[in-house]
């Protein structure tokens, strides 16, 4: 007896069989990756050095000190066991936590660029608007007057500016 997959006409019918099912765990890439990064964060600490330092201070001693205690002795075969387990796993964490990183990076960049390129926009169009200004005045604006009109438009390019950061800030 095989199992068939359902035809749409006949899902959650009981006269048909079930489609295939997957035992396969499902793993949620964004929450594993949030793990990858605090175990990668952790590895990066001096509270991590000195736990394993302190660690690895027990075990020598503790082997070399007591033959009643003694479970992995000199060469010290488990620990070296251990250390290479502690590796093949560390290795990927911090992989996986570096190409989210990259990943935040690039948006960042792309976001930085836009604004870069809204900001060259609009000095062009203040210069285009200037010089329209100036030959509508027929080269007769006062530098006041200029100075005002670019200061309120400077203004409000700031204040695009700073909301694009927020936006940017609370994006990422």
């Amino acid at each position: 007896m095989t199992i068939t997959e359902t035809s749409p006409d006949r899902a959650g019918s009981l006269s048909s069989p079930i489609g295939r099912r997957s035992f396969r765990p499902r793993i949620d890439s964004d929450t594993f990756g949030e793990a990858s990064e605090s175990v990668a964060r952790f590895f990066g600490t001096a509270r991590f050095l000195v736990i394993q330092t302190l660690l690895v201070a027990v075990w020598i001693t503790l082997n070399v000190a007591s033959p009643a205690t003694r479970w992995d002795a000199y060469p010290f075969i488990l620990l070296n066991l251990a250390f290479s387990t502690q590796a093949a796993y560390a290795a990927p964490f911090i992989l996986l936590a570096q190409n989210r990183q990259d990943n935040r990076d690039r948006v960042q960049m792309t976001r930085d660029r836009e604004v870069e390129e809204r900001q060259r926009a609009t000095t062009d169009y203040l210069a285009v608007e200037l010089a329209s200004l100036r030959e509508a005045q027929g080269d007769v604006a006062t530098r006041d007057y200029v100075d005002r009109a670019l200061a309120r438009e400077l203004e409000r390019l700031r204040l695009d500016l700073l909301a694009d950061l927020r936006k940017g800030a609370h994006e990422g």
